[in-house]
């Protein structure tokens, strides 16, 4: 019997457009993953425009050897027409329950243009966050593999130049404060580290493209085709 052929379907760009009477755009999305099975939500970063508020739940339902692979990102806007930053709100929930009803990762993102830092001065220079979620006993080689390239990647950018032995990190060097183009960062959750989740934050959508084109290459066997393989380009 020939094996199963992976389901693909390419999701459209996820523009937000501008708030009509201060109404909030919403997506929710609900997922079960069967046992051995694996489901990969690898979108495009979401683009919220000036004004817009835009409000998603994403659930998930697993068991201790489902996989999932989730991609949830954002960007700071119309770059080329000069926004940064600029929607009223943005809010992200992904949710992950265990063999039912048990909660395995609760994760939520909130910016909010009210409250008393505007979300352009939390952020800074960088223009996209993005989080990584990796979970299930097949990709335990991934996670490990990813885990060891984002310490090694972030242990380069924050060593002192000062010396070779020291890793203290410096934030305000004498010629003035410099800032890596992305920084990340690991941590795993779940019984026996089931899963792991990356969080980013980027000057550019391009670098991000380039980090999960990088790091979500070892899916091709899974899904047929490397993730992200021709986006950003």
């Amino acid at each position: 019997m020939a094996a199963p052929q992976p389901l693909q379907r390419k999701l459209p760009p996820r523009q937000v457009y501008k708030s009509v009477d201060s109404k909030c755009s919403a997506q929710f999305l609900e997922a079960r993953v069967g046992r051995n099975a694996l489901l990969a939500v690898i979108p495009d970063p979401v683009t919220c425009f000036s004004t817009a508020k835009y409000s998603q739940m994403q659930l998930f339902r697993v068991h201790s050897d489902s996989n999932l692979v989730i991609v949830d990102w954002v960007t700071s806007g119309r770059h080329e027409s000069g926004e940064r930053w600029e929607f009223d709100l943005y809010k992200s929930t992904n949710h992950i329950y265990l063999d039912g009803d048990q909660p395995l990762f609760l994760d939520s993102v909130l910016l909010d243009k009210r409250s008393g830092t505007s979300i352009a001065e939390q952020m800074q220079e960088y223009q996209v966050m993005a989080m990584v979620i990796i979970s299930g006993p097949k990709l335990k080689d991934l996670r490990c593999q990813l885990q060891e390239e984002v310490k090694q990647m972030m242990s380069r950018h924050l060593r002192s130049p000062n010396t070779n032995t020291s890793h203290h990190v410096r934030s305000e060097p004498r010629h003035g404060p410099t800032r890596p183009l992305l920084i990340a960062s690991c941590s795993t959750f779940g019984p026996q580290a089931l899963g792991m989740v990356v969080r980013i934050a980027a000057v550019t959508t391009e670098s991000v493209y380039m980090f999960l084109r990088h790091h979500l290459t070892t899916l091709k066997p899974f899904l047929g085709a490397s993730p992200y393989c021709q986006a950003g380009r």
